[in-house]
Parts: C-alpha cells; sequence; structure tokens
C-alpha cells in the first residue's frame, strides 16, 4: 500500500518475478489514479477464513465478497504473474456451510479506464473476477484455472462477473472453471467478449436478472464472439428469474425483478460435448412450470441473435440442442418456433 501510495498519479509498481507475496489484509484500491501495477511473481491470499469473512468487502448482490477493491482511474495491472486465491480451503469449508462467505479474486470496483492483464488467476474461492461501477475497461490475455483437490467441488467460480458496468471489453484468455464463463449482472451495457477458449462451464451467460424484488435490471448491446466452449452445460444463455420467489439453493435465492434484455448477439460459437448449446429461460429457480406461468417474469426478452454455431453438443439432452423456458405461454410459442428454424 506504500509503494501504491507513493507511485501513484503516474508511477509504476512492480511486483517481482523471483518473490512470492502473502496477502492477510484487506486493500481498499480505489483511490488509483494513472499507474501501473506490474506483477511478475505471485500474490497469495492467506487461508484465515475467519479473518476473510469478517473483513473482506461487501458488494450487496448475491454474497458478493471481494479480497480487495482496485479502482480508481487509468490503472494497468499486468505481467503476467500470479493472483492466487487459496481457495481449497475455501471449498472444503462451503462443502460444510453454504452460507459462508467466499471471497472473489479480483474485484474491479469503480475503475474508469483501465487494461487488466496478461495475468494468471489460481484457486479463487468464489467468482474469479467482479466487475461493478466500472467503465472503459479491457480484459486481455486472462489466464484462468483452479480445480478443487478433493471431493468438495469447486462452486460458483465464474470467470468474469459484470455489474452495473458500461463499455466493458473480455478477449483473448482462457478459462478452465466451473461455472459461468462469463456473466453479464444487473446493469451491464455495451460489453464485447470475443476470442475465449472455454472449458467446464456453465456457458456464457446473460443474468441471473430479476433476483431482487423492486429492483430494475438491465443488460444490452451484448456481442459474444469466436468463443470455443468444451465439456460445458451451456453454451449461449439467458436465464431470468419469475416473478415468484424461487428457491435455486439455500444461498440463492430470488424472483420479482422487473427490467429487459435487449440486443444480445452470440455469433460463431463453436460447442464440442456441450449439454444445451442454446438456454433461454425466465423461470431460473422455479422448477414448477404451473406456478411460473401464474408468476410470470416482470423482465422481457428481445432483439436476441444466435449466429453460426457448429460443432456437438454431449447428447446428454438428446434429440434436442437447445431450449426455450418462457413464463408466458404465448411469447413461449413464439420462440419455441424460432429456435427450432436455428436447429433445423
Amino acid at each position: 500500500m506504500s509503494a501504491l501510495k507513493k507511485c501513484n498519479n503516474g508511477g509504476k509498481v512492480v511486483f517481482d518475478s523471483d518473490k512470492h507475496y502473502t496477502i492477510g489484509t484487506a486493500l481498499d484500491m480505489t483511490f488509483l489514479k494513472h499507474v501501473d501495477l506490474e506483477i511478475l511473481g505471485t500474490i497469495q491470499f492467506t487461508k484465515d477464513t475467519d479473518y476473510w469473512q469478517e473483513n473482506s468487502f461487501k458488494h450487496g448482490f448475491q454474497n458478493a465478497t471481494t479480497f480487495f477493491n482496485l479502482g480508481g482511474e487509468d490503472v494497468n495491472v499486468y505481467g503476467g504473474g500470479t493472483l492466487d486465491g487459496n481457495g481449497q480451503v475455501w471449498y472444503d469449508l462451503y462443502a460444510e456451510d453454504n452460507l459462508i462467505l467466499r471471497p472473489i479474486l479480483v474485484g474491479i470496483i469503480g475503475l474508469k479506464g483501465g487494461t487488466i492483464g496478461p495475468l494468471k488467476l489460481r484457486y479463487s474461492p468464489q467468482w474469479y473476477q467482479l466487475v461493478a461501477n466500472s467503465s472503459d475497461v479491457l480484459f486481455d490475455g486472462i489466464d484462468i484455472s483452479g480445480y478443487s483437490k478433493n471431493e468438495n467441488e469447486a462452486k460458483n467460480t465464474d470467470g468474469w462477473d459484470t455489474y452495473r458496468s458500461n463499455n466493458i471489453v473480455i478477449q483473448n484468455s482462457v478459462i478452465n472453471n466451473g461455472d459461468d464463463c462469463v456473466s453479464f449482472k444487473p446493469n451491464s451495457t455495451n460489453i464485447l467478449v470475443q476470442n475465449l477458449h472455454c472449458n467446464g462451464s456453465h456457458g456464457i451467460s446473460v443474468g441471473s436478472l430479476g433476483q431482487y424484488k423492486g429492483e430494475v435490471d438491465i443488460v444490452e448491446n451484448v456481442l459474444v464472439t469466436n468463443i470455443s466452449m468444451f465439456n460445458a452445460s451451456d453454451g449461449a444463455r439467458i436465464k431470468v428469474w419469475p416473478g415468484s420467489h424461487s428457491s435455486m439453493s439455500d444461498d440463492l435465492q430470488g424472483g420479482g425483478g422487473s427490467g429487459s434484455v435487449k440486443n444480445i448477439t452470440y455469433d460463431n460459437m463453436r460447442i464440442d460435448n456441450v449439454d444445451w448449446s442454446i438456454e433461454v429461460t425466465q423461470c431460473y429457480g422455479q422448477k414448477n412450470q404451473t406456478l411460473c406461468n401464474e408468476f410470470p417474469s416482470n423482465l422481457t426478452i428481445s432483439d436476441i441473435h444466435f449466429k453460426n454455431f457448429n460443432g456437438m453438443t454431449s447428447g446428454k439432452r438428446d434429440p434436442y440442442v437447445g431450449t426455450v423456458v418462457c413464463s408466458s405461454p404465448s411469447i413461449f410459442t413464439l420462440l419455441k418456433s424460432m429456435l427450432k428454424a436455428l436447429m433445423d
């Protein structure tokens, strides 16, 4: 922190390649301005789960917390070094109690202009990257990987989650994880995602949206192009909560929010061993279709484009390769015909 303050406003901080840095304190780095962070070595966060649950930064959305908040103006983080979240201790703890607060490895919070990457991200306790209240940020050359070493799965390890952010580019990266490769959370606008290799994920997802009653969620103007999706549950995915309360799990419940999904394009997606190449649902978290129809989603989905998909699904949903689940029967009929035309 001393180096960051000294080198702020035009300087550069270097994390040496031959050093291993251990961080055991939550760091508020939202004051940065016109500064570079060159990470050549390894930065690892401690295993002190009690400390981090008490002191990590709380963001008020889906129990998101972060080890650090990095923000400000014109901040560039690069060098190809490693950030390690010491995730195994968290995977084991989550298996015992799924209501614990697991920190996100990288918190880009309130950053106006900057670049992130190349970097290696390893063993995040939860999501790898949260991009919140930020704009004009480029992610380029991110290498994500980190699986559990025992039977306790590394869950909810999204590659990126964008939230209340505008004009974000994510490109030229490799993601090996166990949840969304990229997820566009509420109020993500003008997003470009391109040239990604995603393995083991839940797809590139819009949502989930409409989780919080009284909140208005908007995702619009998103282009996802040139994606390779391997060994995943989904390829292109849009997930919206219905109008009534629903429950995905003890730590993920909601429904009743409003808003819209508009102008979303998935173009040139290569599928290999993926269960659903396309999944669109307005009944996220609600297995009872009758109840979902009775309390339809308050979010509209429009101007959605799926183009140039190729490859092979896993066969798990055979003979289907895509699915559309609407909380409005009349809209379901229209979207079903559109998806059939795409599959033909």
